[in-house]
């Protein structure tokens, strides 16, 4: 997260939306961005959507007073589009080169079916850009006491995790943040996770820690360990619970990851108890 200059914030008019403004702003705040603020109307039947939030006026006039009174010291520019919503957050992330998407992962309200899960799903899956996500945004912080102190990192063994990794240790150092490397070894496929047996498990914990270690000493970087087995999302986000984590950061391009990704990820998402950025 160095050199940030855009951010694209889609909004639905929701409170998580609301919720989610204040890290978008502290972090615009931080690198002095422009922020894209993106309301999309997605098409569909009048039964399920507002016939007057498909009302281009309708829709201008919300989109301008929405969060009116956030970023007033930041470049703000406001749009709207018609379409898919995952297709067209796409599309305007490419077409204005953002360098951040910040989105909450879901919405309520009159607005409810615009970020869906399924839009976040396909939003993490072909955004080319980082994508920072959070839970319970209408629960979020005032922005005075946004703070990314502690960041875990969900790292694989390969060489997309050690770029995972040292991006990473990159965010922590800019905010001055303790850094955690996390590594889920999934459950066995062949029988349940209860008849695998706890010293072969053990000697692969064992493996991947000696394995995280030398990572660690051979790009110079200062981390906690953590080792973990099981569901990967359940081994993730309890870690990134236990150790307190402000920020956790995964990847999601790498062929190992990538499906595990779309397996996992927004289970991880889904289940972190702070804010996920996908890299």
């Amino acid at each position: 997260m160095k050199n940030i200059k855009k951010i694209l914030f889609p909004v639905d008019f929701s409170d998580r939306c609301r919720g989610t403004a204040a890290f978008v702003e502290a972090v615009a705040g931080r690198f002095n961005a422009e922020v894209l603020i993106l309301h999309v109307v997605p098409p569909m039947p009048e039964a399920y959507y507002p016939i007057a939030a498909s009302n281009p006026d309708f829709c201008n006039a919300e989109l301008k007073i929405f969060l009116a009174g956030r970023f007033s010291y930041l470049p703000v520019r406001r749009m709207l589009a018609f379409g898919d919503p995952a297709a067209k957050i796409i599309e305007t992330a490419r077409a204005e080169n953002v360098d951040l998407m910040m989105m909450p992962t879901h919405g309520y309200g009159p607005f409810r079916r615009f970020l869906l899960g399924s839009v976040v799903g396909k939003v993490l899956c072909d955004a080319e850009c980082p994508v920072w996500t959070g839970v319970h945004m209408e629960e979020a912080p005032p922005l005075d006491k946004i703070e990314f102190r502690r960041i875990a990192c969900a790292v694989e063994l390969d060489e997309k995790g050690k770029k995972t990794l040292k991006q990473a240790f990159e965010i922590s150092e800019e905010y001055g943040a303790a850094l955690t490397v996390v590594h889920a070894i999934p459950a066995t496929e062949v029988r349940p996770d209860k008849y695998v047996e706890t010293e072969f498990r053990n000697a692969l914990m064992d493996d991947a820690r000696k394995e995280l270690e030398a990572i660690l000493h051979s790009a110079r970087i200062a981390a906690t360990i953590c080792v973990g087995a099981g569901e990967i999302a359940k081994v993730v986000c309890s870690a990134a619970l236990n150790h307190k984590a402000d920020l956790l950061v995964i990847g999601r391009s790498s062929p190992g990851l990538l499906r595990r990704l779309r397996t996992h990820g927004y289970g991880i998402v889904r289940e972190s108890p702070c804010p996920v950025l996908s890299l």
